[in-house]
C-alpha cells in the first residue's frame, strides 16, 4: 500500500522540475503554522500529525501517473525518471499531536531538501488544517457537554469519502465517545454506535411493534427514537411500555429526540420515565445541534445524557477551514550555512518570522499554562532565569516572565521522522483523546471559553525578536534596490 504523490498542488511539480534542471537544490527548513483560531475562539487542538507521518513513509508515484505526468508534455523524461525512485528521507520535529496550540506558533518543521519540501505542501497542508479544525470543534462541544457524552454521525453531512473519515479520526482525539461511521470504527479503533432511522419505525405497523422488535434483536444496547409520529403523544408511551418490559429482562434502553423543543422536551420526557421507574434510561438529542446550543441547554439544566452531532461538528460548521500555511524559515547558502529566510509583506501580521525555531511552554507551580516562548532552537532557556517575552508583530510590546512565576517549561518541538522514518511508536487514538483532554486541563477556562475567550500570549524571545527586526530591515532594502532601473 502507498500514497500517491499526486496529491499536491500542480506548481509544486513544476517548480520541482525547475529545481531539478538547475541543479538548485539545496537543504531548507519549512515550517507549518496557522494565523487566526477558528470559531472566534482561543485555541487549536493540534491533530493530524500521526495520520501525516503514515502517509509521508509511503509516498510515491507509480507507473501509471508517471504516465499520466509524461501526457501532459510539461515533464521531461529525466525528471520523471527521477521522480520513479522518489521517497521522503528528510526529518520532521512538530509539537506532538493533541496537544494545545496558538496563533503563529512554528508546529511543525520540515528538514530536506528545497524538492522534497515543495512536494509535501499539499499533503501536509490537507492533512493537519482539516484534522486541526474538526478535533477542536469536537473538544469545543465536549467542552460544552460538560461530562455528557458526544457522539459523532456526521457521515452523511462530511465532505466526501476521505473526509468523513479524516472527519471521525479526528472528532474522537477531540473527545467524542463513539461515531456512527464503522469504517472509522474499524480503521482507527473508535467505539461504533447507532439508535434507529424514522424509516425502521415507519416500517412497521405500528410504533411499538418497531420498538418491541428493535429490543427483541439487540437487548442491552436499544435506543428508541420517539419523535417519528408524536413524540409526548405516542412515542414516549411506547418507549415505556418496551422499556418496562426491557426492565423485567435485566436491560436497560435510551431514548432519542431528533426534532422539537429540546429544552422542553426532555424534562417532559425525564419525568415521565423516572415517573415509570425507568431512571437509568438515557436520554439521546440530535438535531443540527451547535456548540453554541449545547451549552446552552446545559446551563439550564436540561436533563440530555448523550449529544448526537453531525454537520456541525464533521464540516467545521460556520468555520470551514483553518488558515494554516507552510512557509520557507531557513535555507542553506552556497558556503554550506543554513541561514534564516522571511517572507516580507505589506500586511505586517503575514510577515513570517525567520529562522529554525523552538517553541517553549511555561507552567506556573500548580501546572496551568502561563504562555508559550518562540525562539532559535539552538538558544539555551533555563529554570530560574527573568525572561523578556516580545510581541511578534508589535514594535515595543513586551513583558516580564519573573523566575517566581513560573516553575517549569518544556520543549514542545521534538523530532518525529528522521530520514523519512517514523521516530517511536505510533500511538493508538485513544491515548492522542488522551493527551487532548489532560493538555486542555491545563489551560485555565478563561483561554477556553466559547465567547470572547483571553488570549493566550504566544511571544518571541529578544534574541529572535532582534533577528526578526534585522531580516526585516535586510530584507526590504534589497527589496527596493532590486526595484531600481
Amino acid at each position: 500500500m502507498r500514497t500517491s504523490a499526486l496529491i499536491t498542488d500542480f506548481y509544486e511539480l513544476t517548480m520541482m522540475q525547475g529545481y531539478w534542471l538547475k541543479g538548485h537544490n539545496p537543504q531548507v527548513v519549512f515550517e507549518m503554522f496557522y494565523r487566526t483560531n477558528p470559531f472566534d475562539g482561543g485555541y487549536v487542538l493540534f491533530t493530524g500529525l500521526n495520520d501525516l507521518i503514515d502517509k509521508l513513509e509511503i509516498l510515491s508515484f507509480d507507473e501509471e501517473e508517471l504516465s499520466y505526468l509524461a501526457s501532459l508534455g510539461i515533464f521531461r523524461a529525466e525528471f520523471l525518471d527521477y521522480l520513479r525512485s522518489y521517497r521522503f528521507n528528510g526529518d520532521i520535529y512538530a509539537i506532538a499531536e493533541g496537544t494545545v496550540v496558538f496563533p503563529n506558533e512554528p508546529l511543525l518543521q520540515v528538514h530536506t531538501s528545497l524538492i522534497d519540501a515543495q512536494l509535501l505542501e499539499g499533503i501536509l497542508l490537507n492533512t493537519l488544517n482539516f484534522q486541526s479544525l474538526i478535533a477542536t470543534k469536537a473538544s469545543r462541544m465536549t467542552l460544552a457537554a460538560k461530562g455528557g457524552a458526544v457522539m459523532e454521525f456526521g457521515l452523511r453531512r462530511a465532505q466526501g469519502y476521505d473526509g468523513a473519515l479524516s472527519a471521525s479520526r479526528a472528532a474522537f482525539i477531540g473527545g467524542t465517545a463513539l461515531t456512527s461511521n464503522t469504517l472509522a470504527g474499524q480503521l482507527f479503533s473508535i467505539p461504533v454506535s447507532g439508535t434507529m432511522a424514522h424509516s425502521w419505525v415507519m416500517a412497521f405497523d405500528s410504533e411499538l411493534e418497531a420498538f418491541r422488535t428493535y429490543a427483541e434483536l439487540y437487548p442491552g444496547s436499544t435506543a428508541l427514537l420517539i419523535d417519528t409520529y408524536d413524540t409526548l403523544g405516542s412515542g414516549i408511551d411506547n418507549a415505556i411500555i418496551v422499556g418496562l418490559e426491557e426492565q423485567k429482562k435485566g436491560h436497560s434502553i435510551a431514548v432519542r429526540i431528533d426534532s422539537g423543543d429540546l429544552s422542553y422536551l426532555p424534562r417532559v420526557i425525564r419525568k415521565r420515565l423516572d415517573d415509570a421507574g425507568l431512571t437509568d434510561t438515557k436520554i439521546i438529542v440530535s438535531n443540527d445541534l451547535t456548540e453554541a446550543i449545547v451549552q446552552t441547554l446545559v446551563q439550564d439544566e436540561v436533563p440530555i445524557d448523550v449529544w448526537g452531532i453531525g454537520t456541525h461538528l464533521v464540516t467545521g460548521g460556520t468555520h470551514s477551514s483553518l488558515n494554516g500555511v507552510y512557509k520557507l524559515a531557513a535555507m542553506e547558502r552556497g558556503d554550506g550555512k543554513i541561514i534564516p529566510t522571511m517572507k516580507i509583506s505589506n500586511s505586517y501580521e503575514k510577515t513570517t518570522t525567520p529562522g529554525v525555531k523552538q517553541v517553549w511552554r511555561f507552567y506556573d507551580s500548580e501546572g496551568s499554562a502561563l504562555a508559550d516562548l518562540v525562539g532559535i532552537e539552538d538558544e539555551v532557556i533555563e529554570v530560574g532565569v527573568d525572561y523578556t517575552f516580545y510581541h511578534p508583530f508589535t514594535e515595543g510590546d513586551y513583558f516580564e516572565m519573573r523566575k517566581d512565576r513560573y516553575a517549569r517549561f518544556e520543549a514542545l518541538l521534538q523530532p518525529v521522522m528522521r530520514g523519512g522514518k517514523r521516530v517511536g511508536e505510533n500511538p493508538p487514538l485513544i491515548e492522542l483523546q488522551k493527551r487532548a483532554k489532560e493538555c486542555l486541563s491545563h489551560f485555565h477556562r478563561t483561554y477556553l471559553r466559547q465567547i470572547n475567550p483571553h488570549i493566550y500570549k504566544v511571544s518571541l524571545t529578544e534574541h529572535l525578536k532582534k533577528m526578526k527586526m534585522e531580516k526585516l530591515i535586510e530584507e526590504r532594502k534589497k527589496s527596493k534596490e532590486g526595484a531600481r532601473p
